[in-house]
């Protein structure tokens, strides 16, 4: 008797789940709340946070490299009284603007492998 009770209580339980999983109202609401968090991230204002997080990180290392070799290159030319100061400090620039694109190509290469492992 009591596995009886036992099975008319699961198979009840199982109705009410395959009800609820049917009901029209839980899907609209799910729909709803999406709609909501879509319309609320669409009119967000746009930061300079958020934009800068959009740009790739090769870009944002050439223009660091490309703001530490033009600091480079005034300090060399600056100390530096010869002709040879702007061959040298427009080298200085170029192997700066270098390891920052080889630095930012490599973060980049990091973010798209945990992408791929998720």
């Amino acid at each position: 008797m009591s596995n009886n009770n036992q099975e008319q209580e699961r198979l009840k339980r199982l109705r009410d789940r395959q009800l609820t999983d049917r009901d029209p109202g839980v899907k609209k609401r799910e729909f709803q709340r999406q709609s909501v968090e879509r319309e609320r991230r669409a009119y967000r204002p746009l930061t300079f946070k958020d934009a800068w997080a959009d740009i790739p990180h090769i870009w944002k290392g050439m223009f660091f490299g490309l703001i530490l070799g033009l600091v480079g290159a005034f300090v060399i030319t600056s100390l530096w009284v010869s002709p040879w100061a702007w061959v040298v400090s427009i080298v200085l620039l170029l192997v700066f603007i270098m390891f920052g694109v080889m630095i930012g190509r490599a973060a980049d290469s990091r973010d798209e492998i945990k992408e791929n492992l998720r």
